[in-house]
């Protein structure tokens, strides 16, 4: 995901609204063998104006947006697809994916392959040491300072002058060893900066730990428990990847529950698929990038609504994938786009805060 810096310079979309003739017309999400329900909009109780002007809105302007679903009280309410995108689609989730593994560390630590977060990185990477700039700070590196983006090495996606930027690492032949010889330019810690190697290694950690590579160990403990299999790992690079460098390939409304996983501490359809703890602790707050809320790679965003303001469990992805949770709220919404390194990936924050957040908070 590129700078969330500015994320709240917001197009106020509601008033791009233009005078087209109404061509959208709302219908009910399908009922599908994949564990979710569904109910309509009628259900809600809702002024629907908004809602309606918006896809109206979405299919007579030139936009981005891939796909749109909006989770209520654990029913699908919202599901609208635009292109040629449907609801078998794969979307490549981008750094949505390190929400994922966040999820995973803790079924890792749940299962007892990793005893506690805060544990030295050393002490499950089996042979894999730094062998450049040697710093004993480095052995100060745990798995929460990989969690929270807080190495202390020179790692930073949003600053090109970084010897750690995602793209430098990305030309590299071992990108782990790479990262762990980057030098220390902080205390373990002390200073946040958005590091895709951070959230690499941990998924490397939660391998070496289990004995298996991430896509079977998220298989068995994640998406088997969920009913997820339409998914797939890739990247966009042409050369070889090591697993645990890859990136989740995943439909709308399998996003959708990751979502639910979250808003419903851990479970889903009643089974505990990940500690309950697990989950309020890493998606609270435990640092600062560029000024928001950071937990366990889940941003806590914030959203003004008439006075009044909602924090959103969010997972992001350069692009436009979103999975933003709103426990206040019992909601989930997923976005998926293709505005590739473009402040136009933005715009979902514009729809949930002129349109999905006024019209089912109205009244409160």
């Amino acid at each position: 995901m590129k700078n969330l810096k500015t994320f709240p310079i917001f197009i106020l979309f509601i008033s791009t609204f233009c005078a087209a003739q109404n061509t959208y017309i709302y219908s009910q999400p399908k009922k599908l063998e994949d564990g979710w329900k569904t109910n309509n909009l009628q259900s809600q109780n809702i002024d629907s104006t908004l809602i309606i002007k918006l896809f109206n809105q979405l299919q007579t302007i030139e936009n981005k947006i891939h796909s749109v679903l909006l989770v209520k009280n654990n029913q699908i309410i919202i599901e609208e697809y635009f292109g040629e995108n449907s609801v078998n689609n794969q979307h490549d989730l981008r750094s949505t994916t390190k929400s994922i593994t966040s999820i995973l560390m803790g079924i890792a630590i749940d299962k007892g392959f990793i005893e506690n977060v805060n544990d030295p990185i050393s002490k499950y990477l089996k042979s894999l040491v730094p062998t450049k700039n040697l710093d004993g700070r480095k052995t100060e590196i745990t798995i929460k300072h990989l969690l929270t983006m807080s190495t202390g090495l020179d790692c930073n996606d949003w600053d090109k002058k970084s010897k750690g930027q995602e793209d430098k690492i990305s030309k590299k032949s071992d990108w782990l060893q790479y990262f762990l010889n980057l030098p220390m330019v902080h205390k373990p810690g002390e200073v946040s900066n958005y590091c895709t190697m951070g959230q690499v290694l941990a998924t490397e950690i939660i391998s070496q730990s289990s004995g298996m590579t991430i896509d079977k160990f998220s298989e068995k403990y994640l998406f088997n428990p969920l009913g997820v299999n339409n998914l797939s790992w890739g990247h966009t690079s042409n050369k070889e990847i090591i697993p645990s460098g890859k990136r989740l390939y995943m439909t709308s409304r399998d996003m959708a529950k990751i979502g639910q996983l979250i808003l419903n501490n851990g479970k889903w359809n009643e089974k505990q698929v990940v500690s309950e703890k697990w989950i309020a602790e890493s998606t609270t707050p435990k640092t600062k990038i560029t000024g928001i809320d950071y937990g366990y790679l889940w941003w806590n965003i914030p959203f003004k609504v008439n006075e009044k303001i909602f924090v959103s469990k969010t997972a992001t992805g350069n692009g436009g994938q979103y999975i933003m949770v709103l426990p206040e709220l019992d909601m989930v919404a997923v976005f998926t786009g293709g505005a590739y390194n473009s402040q136009e990936d933005k715009l979902p924050f514009a729809i949930m805060t002129d349109i999905f957040l006024p019209t089912f908070t109205s009244g409160k």
